[in-house]
């Protein structure tokens, strides 16, 4: 179809199907049980049934990479935008309780680069190795004239499962419980918009340049540090069960757009509150950066970044030496944060103890 009126028009159906060969083998070391078929069907086939669920509920994700992209974009750094789509995803996913099952992603793009495509979907593919989850499916749109030469998106949607009766809710969350925080690898995939105006606007905005917060990276790749996928290590949590055999995680919250101040309330009962003590962890060198060189605020940082704490754990106190010393055996960096107290009408849905002198 060299000719085609289509081709003219700037959409190359030749490149996209020559892409669909390219990435066949990055997707198939996503392979896990439940799999049906292939690539290139019109509908991606998941058997649940072979996965050994009872009484399944499904649980869905849905998100983006937002404007980490265009930093990628910029620096020509494609390899690991791929793993923080499915980060994104996965990890709202997991809070729920539930595996991820499989994942498709959504790559949008102005004139196909395979060269570029090939390496966005090897990290989307390595993204779902980390949480062994399948990569069974997704689109690849060509649209010319909606995004400038160069430019592309990235989307995309994990589907997971929990039995009924082992789902997490937070419904039983209650005062005297513990709130543990797992550290996160770096920004993750939330405010990028202000990262990006703030770098634009410093004394020396190059992305090549050394990171002025870390002496053993470059400023791009300090910031794309791809976000830490938790999955593996709290599926092994969820397996700590209490007395009456239900997991002793009784909620989690996976810290992105919004915070503390907006993701920790969306799990906590209307009958209780969040208690975190700011100085309980130490808060990483580019969020000091970025509030140094933006004249940010205690507030402005916990009400947008992660600061250093990726996903909350909450259970009850007598769990919470068990809990904290096994997600430690599986790689996470874990910090105890504070309690849940119970609230009262005036009370806030979370206070945040030593926030003035979180920047010191």
């Amino acid at each position: 179809m060299k000719d085609s009126a289509y081709k003219k028009a700037g959409v190359d159906i030749d490149e996209a199907a020559a892409l669909i060969e390219r990435i066949k083998p990055h997707v198939k070391t996503t392979h896990r049980t439940g799999i049906m078929g292939g690539l290139g069907g019109f509908g991606a086939l998941f058997d649940l049934g072979k996965t050994g669920y009872k009484d399944p509920i499904l649980v869905s994700g849905t998100d983006g990479v937002g404007t980490k992209i265009k930093i990628a974009i910029d620096t020509k750094r494609h390899d690991s935008i791929g793993i923080d789509c499915v980060a994104m995803c996965v990890n709202d996913v997991v809070v729920q309780g539930a595996e991820p099952l499989f994942f498709l992603d959504y790559f949008a793009t102005g004139k196909l680069e395979n060269n570029v495509a090939e390496s966005v979907i090897a990290g989307v593919a390595k993204g779902c190795r980390q949480a062994g989850c399948a990569l069974i499916g997704g689109e690849t749109a060509e649209m010319p004239g909606l995004y400038a030469p160069g430019d592309y998106d990235l989307a995309g949607f994990s589907v997971g499962a929990v039995e009924r009766d082992q789902m997490i809710t937070g419904e039983t969350i209650a005062a005297g419980d513990v709130i543990l925080g797992l550290a996160s690898s770096g920004l993750h995939s939330n405010g990028f918009s202000l990262v990006r105006k703030l770098v634009e606007g410093s004394k020396n905005p190059s992305y090549e340049t050394p990171a002025p917060f870390s002496s053993s990276q470059n400023l791009a790749d300090a910031l794309l540090v791809p976000t830490k996928i938790y999955v593996k290590s709290i599926l092994t949590a969820l397996k700590v069960k209490d007395k009456n055999g239900k997991p002793a995680i009784k909620g989690m919250a996976h810290i992105t757009g919004g915070g503390f101040t907006e993701n920790i309330p969306r799990v906590l009962p209307d009958n209780v509150c969040a208690e975190i003590d700011v100085k309980a962890w130490p808060l990483p060198g580019v969020f000091k950066w970025l509030a140094k060189i933006g004249k940010l605020t205690p507030e402005d940082l916990t009400n947008t970044l992660n600061c250093g704490i990726g996903m909350i754990v909450i259970c009850g106190a007598s769990h919470a030496e068990n809990l904290s010393g096994l997600l430690s055996r599986e790689g996470e960096t874990v910090y105890t944060l504070g309690k849940i107290k119970k609230r009262n009408d005036a009370d806030q849905k979370i206070s945040l103890l030593n926030l003035d002198n979180f920047l010191a």
